[in-house]
């Protein structure tokens, strides 16, 4: 089934011209990255040779694909702009509020029963601007936009920050916040600062128990959680070619681990044939007849450190599988020597969960290569050591693997088949264990291991590796086993080595699929969306206030952060996922997760009036039933994770007026601006040590409010001494006017 013919047409009837043209105007070879980029320029005009990592550049993205976690607050804010139709093909993607407890059928129902009101909002929502709807247990966001939306050369955006998935088929796909969404389903320019281009050559050929995952995990050793921020990390070489699609998008999707903007590979055979796999053969021929026009042109390739602001080679016939973790996804670590690791930071040996899935890792080729292993399990005689928990990626994955005989291979080693869904991966994990708090090892095929974030428990040290590598680990229980080199006991006593995985990048009978839970939109924007007011599940939005430079003046300190902090942190994910069109409730999330520098605890900070310690919410709307803004101060990459604008609008809701952090991940940044807050960064972080617990603080300078033009900030202290220190901000022209009418919203209903 191939959607939205008409649009794919008129992009492949332009995209070679667009090109040609944009090359002639910078007088110089193109990367891929650069050729999409300019081909979606919203005013192609406009054209010139922006300076990367520096200028704002306006584009026109093909569609916008949204979960239902995050799509509840983009619909919301999409409802206060008035359009009547979604200006861009757009979808709706079930995959976020199902918990993985008993098993699919169970939890599926369990989970349309609990939120039913929140479903049927989106789905009348949906139906009425236009909006494509996946059902409950039609799959994974980003695995769906695969096989049925992602296109070589494309654009897209997504209210997820994995959205990046798309890259395995050539799509330049960014992770965003709702209100990014809502301007381009408006038809409204979308604004990106030119990113910096980061190639990695890749040479040779995977082998053995090697996988695409070892590749990101290497490199996001490499380039850290932050390494990549503002950059599209574009991929070439004959070891790219030789990866399948799936694989592709598993490097692709992981790229938002390490900060970057999107992530691409250019397009190939394993690609075209993916296309033609999953019913798009005609996608497939227009790509084919464009082959020079979505691939870097052949001098970038060549001499890519004269195109690329960073290069990196990988010899993918000399790369190992990597463990990675725990607590952060770029704890890169080879398997060879994690064993050692293990035993000297002294983490918990003892393996007692894998979990197979996410968007990372869902494909058919993931779940055959991970089935062969545990297939070998019941072939020997070895008991598996631990649970196993696996969730496919699509309803025409699952469908597919039971087939084909994959699933029983995984309940044969005793594994659960849970709903095709994020699952534990998002925190919507039910895990049934003695203990809640205690120390334990689980390993995941996932793309994030933050504290807590799989199982609610921040003594839970989750380690990320291939899904191969995950069942054998699994199967052992034993953090310190090397299936590469190491042997399992069998109940009968025999040691035996496990075998290299094996599998296809697609099945051998085809795709099977009977209901792949798709609902096109009707387009009758007449129906009526009825939202309860006593609902405790959705809330319509109200507009928030203009600026105001009074409102900055003496402002106390709700929070100061240390360490990392992430959206997770600042917005938990888990059972919080049930209040996210309910701006008011999920407010008592805030910043729950985060460190308090000054006692080192979790929700637990100064309210100076009292002399009392208290949660953080609870402290942010005393402040804000008495009119007094506040402000909140971090460290570096504070944001870092999820797209989820909820961060944002959080402490926008409760009356926190600025952020002040050393510096901000990339799509959290831009969220604080479209909700009207002020993002700052030191200019000296050194600063972030003169901030005391009980500071009151001033920033001056916004009514003057420009590009580039530090604002300073004044620190009255308790004391009565101040200090006084500039800070900076990276607002443009158009940022300055959202901040000024309150949010990117208001601007647009001005």
């Amino acid at each position: 089934m191939v959607h939205d013919a008409a649009m794919l047409h008129d992009f492949y009837s332009h995209f070679a011209g667009k090109t040609d043209s944009a090359r002639k105007h910078l007088r110089r070879p193109m990367t891929l990255s650069e050729k999409i980029l300019y081909a979606h320029l919203y005013d192609a005009a406009l054209a010139e040779d922006y300076r990367r990592g520096e200028d704002y550049v306006s584009f026109r993205p093909d569609r916008v694909a949204m979960q239902d976690a995050t799509a509840q607050m983009a619909l919301l804010q999409f409802m206060n702009t008035g359009k009547k139709q979604t200006a861009v093909p757009a979808t709706v993607h079930c995959d976020h509020l199902i918990r993985a407890d008993r098993g699919a059928r169970e939890d599926t129902e369990a989970a349309i029963l609990a939120n039913r009101e929140v479903y049927d909002f989106l789905k009348v929502a949906a139906g009425k601007y236009g909006i494509g709807f996946w059902k409950p247990g039609a799959g994974i966001i980003h695995q769906v936009v695969l096989e049925n939306y992602a296109f070589p050369g494309g654009m897209m955006i997504g209210t997820d920050s994995h959205t990046p998935n798309a890259g395995g088929l050539g799509m330049l796909a960014v992770g965003v916040g709702g209100a990014d969404a809502v301007d381009v389903m408006n038809g409204m320019e979308w604004e990106l600062k030119m990113p910096r281009l980061i190639g990695v050559r890749l040479t040779g050929k995977l082998n053995g128990w090697t996988s695409a995952k070892d590749v990101i995990l290497k490199l996001a050793g490499m380039l850290t959680v932050k390494g990549a921020t503002n950059s599209v990390i574009e991929y070439f070489g004959e070891g790219a070619a030789s990866l399948s699609a799936t694989g592709k998008a598993t490097v692709c999707n992981m790229g938002a681990e390490v900060g970057a903007t999107s992530s691409v590979f250019p397009f190939d055979e394993n690609m075209a044939a993916y296309l033609r796999a999953t019913g798009r053969a005609e996608i497939a021929q227009r790509a084919e007849e464009i082959l020079p026009y979505l691939q870097a042109d052949p001098e970038a390739a060549e001499t890519p450190e004269l195109y690329y602001d960073r290069v990196i080679h990988i010899d993918l016939s000399a790369l190992e599988p990597y463990i990675n973790g725990p607590f952060t996804p770029d704890a890169a670590t080879p398997l060879s020597a994690f064993a050692a690791k293990v035993l000297e930071n002294g983490y918990p040996r003892r393996v007692e969960a894998g979990l197979i899935g996410s968007c990372t890792n869902s494909s058919y080729q993931d779940l055959s290569r991970a089935a062969s292993v545990a297939r070998q399990a019941k072939e020997n005689g070895i008991a598996p050591a631990a649970q196993l928990i696996i969730n496919p990626g699509s309803e025409q994955i699952r469908c597919t693997a039971e087939r084909d005989g994959l699933a029983d291979d995984f309940r044969n080693a005793g594994a659960v088949i849970m709903a095709n869904a994020c699952g534990p991966c998002i925190g919507q994990w039910k895990r049934h264990i003695d203990d809640h708090a205690r120390p334990n090892s689980i390993v995941t095929s996932f793309n994030r291991n933050f504290a807590g974030r799989a199982d609610g428990n921040p003594n839970t040290f989750a380690f990320v590796a291939s899904p191969e590598v995950t069942v054998a680990l699994t199967i052992a229980g034993d953090l310190c086993f090397n299936p590469l080199a190491g042997t399992l006991k069998t109940e009968d006593g025999r040691e035996v080595k496990l075998r290299e995985p094996q599998g296809t990048d697609f099945p051998p009978q085809g795709f099977r699929v009977e209901d792949n839970g798709y609902l096109p939109p009707h387009g009758n924007d007449r129906e009526e969306i009825y939202i309860d007011p006593a609902s405790q599940r959705l809330q319509r939005l109200k507009p928030f206030p203009p600026a105001s430079a009074d409102h900055l003046r003496r402002m106390p300190l709700l929070i100061k952060t240390a360490g990392k902090c992430t959206t997770d942190h600042i917005s938990a994910a888990g059972s919080w996922l049930r209040f996210r069109g309910h701006l008011d409730n999920i407010s008592d999330n805030l910043l729950m997760g985060a460190v308090n520098a000054f006692n080192g605890k979790t929700n637990s900070v100064l309210y100076p009036p009292e002399k009392t310690f208290e949660p953080v919410s609870t402290v942010a709307r005393k402040y804000r039933a008495e009119g007094i803004s506040s402000v909140v101060v971090a460290e570096e990459n504070y944001g870092e994770g999820s797209s989820r604008e909820h961060a944002a609008m959080e402490p926008r809701f409760l009356n926190v007026k600025v952020i002040l952090a050393k510096s901000f991940a990339r799509i959290h940044e831009t969220n604080l601006k479209k909700q009207g807050m002020l993002a700052l960064t030191f200019r000296d972080k050194a600063d972030y040590d003169r901030i005391r617990e009980d500071d009151l603080i001033t920033v001056d300078g916004t009514e003057r409010f420009r590009p580039q033009e530090p604002l300073t900030v004044t620190l009255h202290h308790a004391d009565g001494t101040e200090e006084t220190f500039p800070v900076n901000h990276s607002y443009n022209e158009l940022q300055t006017e959202w901040y000024r009418a309150g949010s990117a919203i208001n601007h647009i209903r001005s």
